[in-house]
């Protein structure tokens, strides 16, 4: 199966500190990137893809090799949503959560609730559509915590959601119990061990 106009997606793999992670684009835009092995991985590539160079790959090399120096990016590759119109919704509202902070499911649903065409909101609906992000990291779904700040699921694995927050020295966040000894070794830029 193609792209409506023929073309095949397109992907490439990268390194990070966290694991791998595949990106994938329909040629012009990135449609996915995840760490591999993740829930919901490849959820938005279609059958019939390839590896082949794209220029947002070079964009989104250089976005993730900014975010894992410790520097929070001044730009972002372009991007094409593939979802539900409720999931782009809830997608959009991530995309507008500050690096270094973060929001509760409840907060993204009372927002939800206040745009013209929504009904009622629930933040279970509003975590459905966040598990289903299909760019991590620059759609930050890492930044949505549970209510009073708990950790809570993460597609990518709670482990990394953990070190994402302490990457980007996150504002409120609860660790679960015996989040410290899954992270032994893990320093985020400019912290000392």
């Amino acid at each position: 199966m193609n792209n409506m106009d023929g073309t095949m997606d397109c992907i490439r793999h990268f390194s990070s500190p966290l694991g791998g992670l595949t990106a994938a684009s329909d040629g012009d835009a990135l449609i996915g990137l995840w760490f591999d092995g993740q829930k919901h991985f490849g959820s938005t590539l279609s059958p019939c893809y390839e590896e082949k160079p794209v220029s947002v790959f070079s964009e989104t090399e250089a976005w993730l090799r900014l975010y894992f120096s410790g520097q929070k990016p001044d730009f972002t590759p372009k991007l094409l949503l593939r979802g539900t119109d409720f999931q782009k919704a809830v997608w959009e509202i991530l995309r507008s959560i500050p690096y270094g902070e973060t929001r509760t499911y409840g907060e993204i649903a009372q927002e939800i609730r206040r745009r013209p065409s929504a009904g009622a909101m629930s933040p279970r609906a509003v975590g459905g559509a966040v598990g289903r992000n299909p760019i991590s990291l620059i759609i930050p779904c890492h930044r949505v915590m549970g209510s009073g700040g708990k950790i809570t699921g993460y597609a990518g694995g709670i482990d990394k959601k953990i070190r994402l927050l302490q990457w980007e020295r996150a504002d409120r966040f609860e660790e679960p119990e015996g989040a410290e000894e899954k992270r032994q070794g893990f320093c985020s830029p400019g912290r000392n061990r």
